[in-house]
């Protein structure tokens, strides 16, 4: 089973980059892989790919010695364990609500002696029954990280008892949906989003979990300076998005009103 690098830097006290991936092609899971982001972020939670298309994913970063991160949605067992069983690195589980919630994700999604992951053996994490039985299960438990996303305010009362739970790697702190929970969708700078990405990032390090967040390239080193090791900055969309823009405004400036007004009609 390959080593994840997220896990190897973190241990050492390093940061590690991840870089969201919103397109189905996996094409493009590879160009952010070649690129030399040390994680690539795939969704199943929002976007709808087959577990062919993630085996794709699996396979362009592993080609690049880059983790794989799969979100998955929230469901049954089998919805967690499918992409670790494809041998994506890790998986981050959205909407974690307290403590119970989190221990019921460690159950399902770590081997014995952390939890009851059921076992199979027989995927491309087990080298298709290549690896030996508990060797297998040992390292998946060391080398497989298991994420927990908090992204509402129900949980923030029972937070360091989360922390706390042994058989996960990562807080992640998720700006977006927790400034809707709060009742103040995109104010960035609201007093309780600032308050708890901090405390986040506190609890994790205060009980050896690493803290993870989303960023920017404007705002890295004040999360960096806030105790985050593993920032996920940019998407694929974004950058498309950004580019098209770019390329239409210029459009407008070169061919003049007329060209405008015909690219607002």
């Amino acid at each position: 089973m390959r080593r994840s690098k997220v896990l190897q830097k973190l241990r050492a006290r390093e940061t590690a980059s991840c870089f969201k991936i919103n397109l189905k092609d996996t094409q493009a899971v590879e160009i952010a892989a070649l690129s030399g982001f040390d994680c690539v972020w795939v969704d199943l939670e929002h976007i709808g790919q087959d577990w062919s298309v993630i085996a794709s994913h699996v396979w362009a970063t592993k080609a690049h010695d880059t983790d794989l991160m799969v979100r998955v949605p929230r469901g049954a067992y089998s919805d967690y364990i499918k992409p670790l069983e494809l041998d994506a690195t890790g998986i981050l589980v959205p909407h974690i609500m307290g403590v119970e919630d989190a221990k019921k994700v460690i159950h399902m999604t770590r081997f014995h002696p952390l939890g009851r992951r059921p076992i199979d053996g027989g995927n491309a994490d087990g080298a298709y029954t290549g690896e030996e039985f508990n060797e297998y299960l040992e390292t998946a438990n060391r080398e497989r990280f298991v994420v927990l996303q908090i992204e509402d305010p129900e949980p923030l009362d029972e937070l360091e008892q989360i922390a706390q739970l042994e058989g996960f790697d990562m807080l992640f702190f998720g700006p977006g949906d927790f400034s809707q929970g709060i009742g103040a969708p995109g104010q960035w700078d609201h007093p309780l989003l600032i308050e708890t990405r901090k405390r986040v990032a506190e609890m994790a390090n205060k009980y050896g979990k690493f803290a993870a967040t989303v960023g920017s390239t404007s705002n890295l080193q004040e999360l960096l300076d806030m105790g985050y090791h593993f920032v996920s900055i940019g998407a694929d969309v974004v950058g498309l998005k950004n580019y098209c823009s770019d390329i239409v405004k210029a459009f407008g400036t070169s061919i003049g009103d007329k060209g405008k007004s015909y690219l607002e009609q």
